[in-house]
């Protein structure tokens, strides 16, 4: 497929695409929401809130540079792919801010509690981003440079370490270095469509 042709079936599979993403997106503003209108009705954490941050981040850096797939000859398992991918952000969102909450004393205990899930699915993205990237072509992963190819098996390792500690200072340290990590490689790498 080429042309034409080509860009609307790229606007009709980002249509979906875009439609996970928002779901993800709106959970993560309605649990933020939640939190300003009831603020004692859960007891808030800190390292919750930075997760729910570059979360947000990460889902608004995929959306923006998603739009690089539009060079691609498409088929069903790219398809499949980048919604599974897609998948994946909105199920990190749902939770971070699940349904109920009356199981545990607050967003702390549950986050603890539910942090090999957060952090499993975490890795799993870093997996579908080496993918995603490859997928793009030798000469986009070449562009990534280095860095790229260390800062994946790393950011997976640390999220394997933090699916497995609990101590609240290395769940607090992480967070913070992933955050201000992800905030860096955007302005570096994605600041602008190329």
């Amino acid at each position: 497929m080429s042309g034409e042709g080509h860009i609307e079936f790229y606007l009709h599979i980002r249509v979906l695409i875009s439609l996970v993403l928002g779901l993800g997106l709106t959970r993560l503003l309605t649990g933020i929401s939640k939190l300003i209108q009831h603020p004692d009705r859960q007891k808030i954490y800190p390292t919750h809130l930075i997760w729910v941050a570059i979360l947000i981040l990460t889902i608004m850096n995929f959306w923006w540079w998603e739009f690089a797939l539009i060079r691609l000859n498409w088929n069903f398992a790219l398809f499949a792919f980048v919604l599974l991918y897609a998948f994946l952000f909105f199920l990190l969102a749902s939770l971070l801010f699940p349904e109920d909450m009356t199981d545990y004393s607050g967003f702390e205990d549950y986050f603890l509690s539910r942090r090999r899930w957060f952090f499993g699915l975490l890795g799993l993205t870093l997996v579908a981003d080496f993918i995603d990237t490859a997928v793009k072509g030798g000469p986009y992963l070449e562009a990534l440079g280095i860095e790229y190819m260390v800062r994946i098996p790393v950011a997976i390792i640390l999220c394997v370490t933090a699916a497995v500690i609990e101590n609240r200072r290395f769940q607090l340290a992480f967070a913070l270095l992933y955050l201000a990590y992800t905030i860096s490689w955007i302005v570096r790498v994605y600041w602008q469509v190329n």
